[in-house]
């Protein structure tokens, strides 16, 4: 079976109140659309057309992926002529399944549950029970139960108005009889677009029988039409991350307050407290602890590390029985070996801290080899950057850098060096030996502090 389908993205999104098209806006940190492609690939789908609207090329601009075939409607006539646009990318196909930009989170069980409905038949239907039907097209069903038709808001009468199960116009059908449903189309409606709902009177009226599905949870088939729609889809996305993680073992601290925004596998024994938020693909070992507030974006965080509060840690790996923070931040291509400790206001980029050094409290370390046991004190800064050029320290094996130093790149620090506190250090620093570069201190009796004079009285 060669399954195509068919993603609509051609609203306007008016009630966003956003120059972004609606399905660009994003749901965990990606586009709403991408959420729907991405289950059309899982789906096994051979082929992907996106429709898209009339000066929306940002949306196919975003999302530039190669195997999508992108599919302009110019105007707005409806679902049914946006349907019928993308039928030529189907071409080959058997079944062509219809799905919506703007609906990211229906599921892989659902969908599989719906095309299969098509295994006996050559039409089946996503339909589900709402206690507000409003604003919906209404699922019309004979006495047997069967679905007959399916009647829009505008054109249904008071008693049809009553029906509860809803259209989420979301289908499966047979491509051929898709293609001779949609030729037979017309407007002539309260609308006057050209409804892909008609090709269900269609079906029957052709002695098809149309199957439905429902889906597990509603806000599977929920649309986003406004901001408040789109935050409520966020946290229906996120407590479904912290509930799947919470059932591997970790500990959430309050699990309606974690986001999770790509992809975390986790260890034994993680704990993870309040405000925290995981971004792109991050890895956490066993025993790993994470304070309040923290951010972790596309990082190794091995067994036993504690991260403490506030703390920002960026394409970095940390290794195991490390700790880190409160208020550290770890930029892209950081590497901490085992036991490392990085304290408050401590910043590293692009360096690697071998076993059991320390920097603790109010550094910078920035394109740096620090080797093993290497205690840095607070306020040290190395100077890599000229205004054109960076360059890179060096650190030995069990040096000691004092407080307030200046480590002016390119520039090494011999193995088992001490650098006295308040030294600019410009030259390479031999081992074993103590390197100060101080000015000499000098005290000035009878010098007086100059006092502020007092303005004048009119």
């Amino acid at each position: 079976m060669k399954l195509g389908v068919v993603i609509l993205a051609a609203g306007q999104g008016t009630r966003m109140k956003s120059n972004l098209p609606k399905v660009l806006h994003p749901l965990a940190d990606r586009p709403l659309l991408a959420h729907v492609i991405a289950t059309a690939r899982r789906l096994g789908a051979l082929r992907i057309a996106v429709v898209y609207g009339h000066g929306g090329e940002q949306v196919p601009d975003t999302i530039s992926d190669a195997d999508l075939v992108w599919v302009e409607q110019a105007e707005q006539l409806g679902t049914g002529h946006a349907v019928e646009q993308a039928l030529p990318a189907m071409a080959g196909m058997d079944r062509v399944l219809v799905l919506y930009g703007d609906v990211p989170l229906t599921s892989m069980t659902t969908l599989a549950a719906l095309i299969r409905a098509v295994d006996d038949t050559a039409l089946a239907l996503l339909t589900v029970t709402l206690t507000d039907p409003a604003g919906y097209g209404r699922i019309v069903r004979d006495g047997q139960g069967r679905v007959q038709r399916i009647v829009e808001q505008k054109d249904a009468t008071d008693q049809e108005l009553v029906i509860d199960e809803i259209n989420t116009g979301i289908l499966v059908a047979e491509r051929p009889r898709l293609e001779t449903w949609l030729d037979r189309l017309d407007n002539d409606n309260a609308q006057g677009e050209f409804y892909l709902t008609d090709i269900v009177a269609m079906a029957v009226a052709e002695g098809v029988e149309v199957n439905s599905t429902r889906p597990a949870d509603r806000h599977e088939v929920m649309g986003v039409n406004d901001r408040l729609q789109l935050a409520e889809l966020e946290r229906h996305y996120q407590r479904a991350q912290a509930d799947r993680l919470m059932r591997q073992g970790v500990t959430l601290r309050d699990p309606a307050r974690f986001d999770l925004r790509g992809s975390l596998s986790v260890g034994d024994d993680v704990e993870i407290d309040i405000n925290v938020l995981i971004e792109g693909e991050v890895s956490l070992g066993d025993r790993v602890r994470i304070g309040a507030n923290t951010v972790i974006r596309n990082s190794h965080i091995s067994d036993g590390v504690v991260i403490l509060e506030n703390c920002v840690i960026e394409d970095a790996s940390i290794g195991e029985e490390s700790r880190i923070g409160p208020f550290s931040r770890i930029r892209p291509e950081t590497k901490l070996a085992a036991q490392v400790h990085v304290g408050n206001f401590v910043e590293i980029k692009k360096s690697s801290v071998a076993r059991g050094s320390k920097i603790n409290h109010l550094s910078y370390v920035g394109d740096t080899s620090v080797g093993k046991s290497v205690n840095i004190g607070a306020g040290t800064i190395t100077c890599n950057y000229d205004g054109a050029n960076k360059y890179r320290t060096v650190i030995g094996d069990g040096a000691f850098i004092g407080s307030d130093t200046q480590l002016v790149a390119p520039v090494e620090v011999g193995a088992g060096a001490t650098i006295g506190a308040g030294s600019t250090i410009t030259r390479d620093a031999p081992a074993d030996a103590l390197t100060l570069s101080r000015v000499k201190q000098t005290s000035h009796q009878g010098w007086k502090r100059p006092v502020k004079q007092s303005k004048p009285k009119d």
